[in-house]
């Protein structure tokens, strides 16, 4: 069944890609930051993409863009599908722990009710709004995303969720929110009884639940026995060993965990650098790229990945790249993409400057954990339609 989809913040086209992958047809894209624009549609061509799928329609800002201009470049003349969505990350700066923490009196954290203003204009089927779990967990930020949904509270049954694609096999330690929204009446048209539908201005918790997301990974995952966070001079300590008298520069054995969930399966390839954007990474020019022992990831900046665990997230703000676990620099284009569960097959322009692609990169949602959710809906939406038949 063909579902068409308008991308808005597209950026590299991450969160796309999981949406790609599992059957949805993307017709239209929003994205302003041209550096972003050139860099989602070199990697969409470099993947074999073409036409509608690998171009940024509209490289307006969302408050310069109209709901009859967004449907018009989307569905020309045509009526709007009988079912479609809305998908998009508002930027989140704003509402991250690490960041200013202004909520939704800071520039971009007034997008996501500009967003939601769209969604109310265009009336999707559907609609997903990604962001980092501070949006949620955070009381002033929870508030103003309550207060921003409560209009469209009447139209569609929403609810949301925090999940950690470490769960669901990518090699990041990378929690982000994820709220959905389905339209009312097409739920009481496709299955009445299973809904009790509210008029609320409250998430709507008679539909929680009802979109199943399905780890991938084993439930004891944090149950593992990792290595700790350094690898010391003089000894070796984790979970379940013993400390032991270790050289300096001796290889710390690897855990029984699954491979996937470790950095060193997707950046330790003596091949990578002769990939595209292999050889993207920062000349090291600082003696802490010898000193930082592997694994410390304790201090703010400067965070040298280990080997046999995996990745903090893959926030690369003001170019603070983690540092790779065995060679003195930080982590190459190729290497954060790889941590992002991107494809090689996916190529940033090479005549860019790093901090554009590492900024791509890191607002990026990790492709995995994307398609896992797009798949997750998408069974939602088919079971529904074909159990209303």
């Amino acid at each position: 069944m063909r579902i068409e989809i308008l991308s808005f913040f597209t950026g590299a086209g991450f969160l796309d890609l999981g949406f790609m992958e599992s059957g949805f047809d993307i017709v239209w894209h929003n994205e302003y930051h041209k550096p972003f624009v050139r860099i989602f549609e070199c990697g969409m061509k470099s993947m074999g993409y073409s036409g509608h799928k690998s171009k940024v329609q509209n490289t307006n800002s969302i408050n310069d863009v109209n709901v009859e201009q967004i449907l018009l470049e989307a569905f020309g003349r045509k009526p709007k599908p009988e079912i479609f969505g809305v998908i998009g990350g508002p930027p989140c700066p704003d509402f991250s722990v690490g960041g200013k923490n202004l909520g939704g009196t800071g520039n971009n954290g007034q997008l996501l009710k500009v967003y939601l203003d769209r969604i109310a204009g265009i009336k999707p089927t559907f609609f997903l709004l990604e962001n980092v779990p501070g949006l949620v967990k955070t009381h002033k930020h929870r508030q103003y995303l309550m207060d921003s949904l409560r209009p469209i509270s009447k139209t569609y049954a929403i609810d949301y969720t925090v999940l950690n694609a470490l769960d669901f096999g990518v090699p990041q330690d990378r929690e982000r929110v994820f709220i959905i929204g389905f339209e009312k009446d097409w739920l009481n048209k496709n299955k009445p009884f299973m809904f009790r539908i509210y008029n609320s201005s409250h998430f709507n918790s008679s539909f929680k639940g009802m979109i199943d997301y399905k780890d991938i990974k084993n439930e004891s995952l944090h149950w593992y026995p990792w290595p700790v966070n350094k690898l010391f001079k003089n000894k070796r300590t984790s979970v379940n060993w013993p400390d032991l008298p270790v050289p300096y520069g001796t290889e710390p054995t690897k855990p029984n965990a699954p491979s996937e969930l470790m950095v060193g399966t997707y950046i330790c390839d003596d091949n990578l650098e002769n990939i595209p954007n292999g050889r993207d990474f920062f000349t090291p020019k600082s003696k802490k790229f010898s000193e930082i022992l592997e694994g410390d990831v304790s201090k703010k900046s400067f965070k040298k990945l280990h080997r046999y665990r995996f990745s903090p997230a893959a926030a690369y703000g003001n170019n603070e790249v983690h540092l790779h676990c065995c060679l003195p620099r930080r982590l190459s284009v190729r290497e954060a993409l790889r941590i992002q569960s991107i494809p090689d097959s996916y190529i940033m322009p090479e005549d860019m400057p790093l901090t554009d692609k590492f900024k791509a990169v890191g607002n990026g949602v990790p492709a995995t954990l994307a398609k896992a959710v797009a798949e997750s809906l998408k069974t939602t939406l088919t079971r529904r339609i074909y159990e209303s038949v």
